[in-house]
């Protein structure tokens, strides 16, 4: 009988202990539960005021209204990176908010530049998202050149004289090459060296937005040792799988990795395009050396790509010519023209193969300065003595009565220019 008791007992402890651990494992899982939910609930309260924040920031921005002339700003950060490139970031001087920028668009510099007689003015291309608080421009040191052609002149100066506090004079964004954010259509951004900036900018800015569009992105470079931005863009492409990530390395060293560092050995090309993408139907965004242009421009066209899907933005003035309808294939509308430089006392018929009147001149020996080659700083305005001229874009600056930007103007006749 005081065996059985005693049995009976210890399956009563037993069970007694039992049900309190079930209980205190139950009570932990509640405990877990509930935390686990105001985990949840923290990170989306705190994504929305991340979101909220965005929003605040970007309506700043839009409220900003660009500005008139040149802007004090200040360099508040000077990264380097890969290809002898250098990333400034530049801050309003005067502390007010910035205004928004179409992802693509460049920033025009009035630089005092040491010997030079006048300011020299040069346009680099805006590199990041749309910021209130700040601009990014990405420049690639060029090697210096001749005094008669001074490539390398500005960038040179940003890499040896432009320093964190510097004051820069600035105009605002600018420029008919960028990406309309607004649209859904997938997009294909090819790019070349320092041209990788306003594809980065494009990027970035899709990026900020939460876009889901398809995006690929072809970069070309020599090697690893010119790889700008590898680590960022990598780390986008990564992260975002709406992102397609294609670089070309045309020569190779042995450090670098492929499938790594580099996913193509070789130049980019419509015949990679052909081989990756789906079909030919993108909205293309191009910058590049002009060799690389050249060739892409007419590959995609011989594609069945139109016109109006290829959007680019080259380095120089007349990197790439696109072809034209048979109407427009002219340069000029007048047949037959003919353009006296007033100055140099020259008189030559019109290359109706020219761009515009400022690569017309430079082929005749006739200087005239120029800046951003795009209509929008104004460096290239020449006097005009008599004659008309024509745009075949509207310039984003428009010139005095009497005087035309020669770097997107065309003669609409005999013209007499003072230069």
């Amino acid at each position: 009988m005081l065996q059985n008791i005693l049995l009976l007992g210890g399956a009563l402890l037993v069970a007694l202990v039992a049900g309190q651990l079930v209980a205190l494992l139950a009570g932990q899982m509640r405990l877990l539960r509930s935390q686990v939910h105001a985990d949840a609930v923290g990170r989306e309260l705190l994504l929305t005021r991340l979101d909220a924040a965005r929003r605040t920031q970007r309506q700043a921005a839009e409220n900003s209204a660009p500005w008139n002339g040149v802007r004090k700003f200040s360099v508040a950060k000077k990264v380097p990176d890969a290809g002898d490139a250098c990333s400034f970031y530049l801050a309003p001087h005067d502390k007010k908010p910035l205004p928004p920028f179409k992802p693509g668009q460049y920033l025009t510099f009035e630089l005092e530049i040491p010997g030079q007689k006048k300011k020299t003015i040069r346009c680099y291309s805006l590199s990041d998202a749309v910021n209130p608080d700040h601009y990014r421009v990405t420049i690639k040191r060029c090697p210096p050149s001749k005094p008669e052609h001074p490539v390398g002149l500005a960038s040179n100066f940003f890499h040896d004289h432009i320093h964190e506090g510097t004051i820069l004079d600035v105009k605002a964004p600018g420029g008919h090459f960028y990406l309309d954010t607004a649209k859904e259509f997938p997009v294909v951004l090819i790019s070349g060296g320092v041209g990788i900036t306003p594809c980065l900018s494009m990027l970035n800015e899709l990026l900020a937005l939460g876009s889901k569009r398809e995006i690929w992105w072809f970069y070309g470079v020599r090697h690893g040792g010119e790889h700008i931005m590898r680590e960022h863009v990598a780390a986008l492409a990564a992260k975002h799988d709406n992102i397609r990530l294609h670089v070309c390395y045309s020569n190779p060293t042995e450090q670098d990795r492929l499938g790594v560092d580099y996913q193509h050995a070789g130049r980019v090309s419509v015949d990679l395009f052909r081989q990756l993408l789906p079909s030919s139907n993108y909205d293309f965004f191009m910058c590049g050396p002009g060799p690389m242009m050249e060739s892409v421009t007419k590959g995609l066209a011989a594609w069945g790509v139109p016109d109006d899907r290829v959007h680019f933005e080259a380095f120089g003035p007349a990197s790439v010519k696109k072809a034209a309808p048979p109407a427009a294939a002219a340069g000029s509308a007048a047949p037959a023209a003919k353009i006296t430089f007033g100055k140099s006392g020259k008189t030559v018929e019109w290359d109706r193969a020219a761009a515009n009147l400022l690569e017309f001149a430079t082929a005749q020996g006739v200087a005239i300065a120029s800046g951003c080659c795009a209509g929008q700083c104004g460096t290239c305005v020449t006097a005009i003595r008599s004659g008309q001229v024509s745009y075949p874009q509207e310039p984003g600056s428009k010139p005095e009565p009497g005087t035309c930007l020669a770097c997107v103007a065309l003669p609409a006749g005999d013209l007499v220019l003072d230069a």
